[in-house]
């Protein structure tokens, strides 16, 4: 199985009430739409085999992350890409830590979604 379906409830879960609007087979894992726009998703490592969440919090509060436990730059296509982050087990094993990380993706969205709205 390409990504662990007990991480991908667990993020379901905290989504269902911000607005998931869908969920997507992409990239060999789950991608969880907000307000059709790319929030969390959940994958495997294949290099390692963990479990990670990839995390859309943008470009303004990636390189504040990075020190955090299990955070890396995602580089899913083998260059880093502005504004997502990996972050592995030790870095979400705790509810807590999960709630922080996808807080952070849902603030992202949140302000994307009032940037797109004031573009019109």
């Amino acid at each position: 199985m390409p990504y662990s379906e007990f991480l991908a409830d667990r993020v379901k879960q905290r989504l269902s009430s911000h607005g998931l609007t869908e969920v997507k087979k992409m990239m060999g894992g789950l991608v969880f739409m907000v307000n059709d726009k790319m929030c969390v998703g959940v994958d495997t490592d294949r290099k390692t085999g963990d479990d990670r969440l990839m995390v859309r919090v943008g470009k303004a509060v990636c390189d504040d992350l990075l020190d955090l436990p299990g955070c890396r730059e995602m580089d899913f296509t083998g260059k880093p890409m502005k504004g997502f982050l990996f972050v592995y087990p030790e870095g979400f094993d705790t509810d807590s830590d999960l709630d922080f990380w996808v807080e952070k993706a849902l603030a992202f969205n949140q302000d994307g979604a009032v940037a797109s709205k004031k573009k019109r």
